[in-house]
């Protein structure tokens, strides 16, 4: 008999689930980590942010939301080998990265 093993899910949260009051707590948090001056207080921003949406924080302590065009909402591991860096964040924390579904899809350039 052949055992298939699957692969660990990947912690995300959808945007566009959230409610109306929690997308703009989560958003504020992400602006936040986005000029945060230290690295203690970026991952302290990440694992409110993280918390905030009932996602569990990855090991990276790194979350985006999305920034592709399409209308994705997915919130996931910035760090993921799967995820796309669409443009560094020149002088701030957050670059505009894609979830992986959307890289495997569609990938963006800036």
């Amino acid at each position: 008999m052949a055992v298939m093993t699957h692969a660990p899910a990947r912690p995300e949260a959808d945007y566009r689930a959230l409610p109306g009051p929690v997308q703009d707590a989560f958003t504020a948090l992400m602006e936040q980590a986005d000029t945060a001056g230290t690295t203690d207080h970026f991952l302290t921003l990440m694992a409110r942010a993280a918390s905030l949406i009932g996602m569990p924080l990855p090991p990276s302590g790194d979350i985006r939301r999305c920034a592709c065009s399409c209308v994705c909402g997915c919130i996931f591991d910035a760090e993921d080998p799967g995820a796309h860096v669409i443009e560094h964040g020149e002088g701030y924390n957050l670059g505009r990265v894609q979830c992986p579904t959307c890289a495997d899809w569609h990938p963006e350039t800036a």
